[in-house]
């Protein structure tokens, strides 16, 4: 059913690409890039990186009523009041952010008040989701998944056809927050949501257990965001606005096969991560990866690699060909990045906060300085070795790291 999914999510993504691609361009793409920079940051902040906690919480709690309640309401509660402030505050300063994300060229003010008005139901969604996925109903998880993707293709493509890059832009923000509608009727053959949350089970104890997993997410979304919106920055610079374009659609495609890996984890892997009780546990859980996921993640990373002019022409247009030259390193760092995604998980799952923290900041280091030195040596070609190189060094920290739940 998930590999059925991030089919369907690939092929709508591909009807997207090659849309934005026709319709916006090279230096359209970069902006799109941008935006989800932003974006990424601002889910983060919103729901005060309670995501990964709702699925652990739930997954431990959903046969205790009582503590149930405790951790929706907290978590509900806690984001709703968050999520007024950021709305607030984008709408209020949205020329501010307009200048400091795409810079004073470009009068794209009117995206960041959608955004606040949007924000509410953006964020009610990914608590909703998480809530579901915690309940273990990964079926329904695949089924609301499936049903935003064909919202996504319908509202990108009507949006983009008639308001081009601005459409493109406008779309990122509008269609997760229109999955909420299809989330709160599947949730509440869980439980009944509006019951469950009240402020009379309102608890700070909660707060506390799930701080952990806020510095974790907090400290990925916003300083990974700052090094590639910096590095994007940088390459727009001294490479072009082009260039940086090609380097996201280099990144759009990875995006795409990422799913699979990126969904199954975070859908069947991280619940199952969360209630291992030893490391012979967990290890069996890391194996079962190992042995029949990654293979087939490793065979499609070769066709892909194959097929890489093909798949461009495809999914984008003949002037995007340049992208061809960045597949391998992409490639080569992608498969060491889906081999060390499992054992990331980790860190969620067994709240291991101070070892998140260093191992996020260390990569992201590694990635922003390696960025600088291979672009201004290898011209473009430059960023993906450096994608490489900080994945590779990534993962082999991580296995040292984990080593008892992987070999003992």
């Amino acid at each position: 059913m998930n590999g059925i999914s991030i089919l369907l999510k690939m092929a709508i993504g591909f009807i997207t690409s090659k849309v934005i691609a026709v319709f916006v361009g090279p230096s359209g793409m970069a902006l799109v890039g941008n935006l989800r920079n932003f974006l990424t940051t601002t889910e983060a902040f919103a729901t005060l990186g309670f995501e990964n906690g709702v699925v652990k919480y739930v997954a431990e709690h959903k046969q205790e009523e009582e503590k149930l309640k405790q951790t929706l309401s907290t978590i509900f509660l806690s984001v709703l009041l968050v999520c007024v402030l950021l709305s607030l505050g984008l709408f209020l300063f949205s020329d501010y952010f307009n200048s400091s994300i795409f810079g004073v060229a470009y009068q794209y003010a009117f995206l960041f008040k959608a955004l606040a008005i949007a924000l509410p139901f953006y964020i009610g969604n990914i608590f909703l989701i998480a809530t579901i996925n915690g309940f273990g109903e990964y079926k329904k998880v695949i089924y609301i998944n499936s049903i935003g993707s064909c919202i996504g293709l319908i509202v990108s493509v009507l949006l983009i056809l008639n308001l081009k890059t601005e459409g493109a832009l406008l779309a990122i923000i509008l269609t997760p927050s229109l999955l909420f509608f299809v989330s709160i009727l599947f949730i509440n053959k869980e439980i009944a949501i509006l019951k469950a949350v009240h402020l009379k089970f309102y608890n700070l104890k909660f707060l506390k257990n799930l701080s952990f997993y806020s510095l974790m997410v907090l400290v990925s979304a916003v300083f990974g965001p700052m090094v590639l919106l910096a590095i994007r920055k940088n390459i727009i610079l001294n490479l072009g606005i082009e260039q940086a374009g090609f380097w996201e659609a280099m990144t759009r495609i990875s995006s795409y096969y990422f799913l699979f890996i990126t969904s199954l984890i975070g859908i069947y892997f991280l619940p199952k991560l969360a209630i291992a009780k030893d490391n012979q546990e967990t290890k069996s859980l890391f194996w079962e990866y190992y042995k029949g996921i990654l293979p087939l993640f490793m065979v499609g990373m070769i066709g892909i690699y194959f097929f890489r002019d093909f798949i461009i022409q495809v999914l984008f247009t003949k002037q995007f060909l340049p992208v061809s030259k960045l597949f391998f390193w992409q490639l080569i760092g992608d498969t060491f990045k889906a081999a060390s995604f499992i054992l990331g998980y980790q860190f969620y799952a067994k709240k291991l906060t101070k070892a998140f923290i260093f191992f996020e900041l260390f990569s992201l280091s590694i990635l922003y300085f390696s960025s600088s030195y291979f672009v201004s040596q290898f011209g473009l070609e430059g960023i993906v070795m450096a994608h490489a190189t900080t994945f590779f060094i990534y993962l082999i920290s991580l296995c040292y790291y984990f080593r008892k739940s992987l070999f003992y």
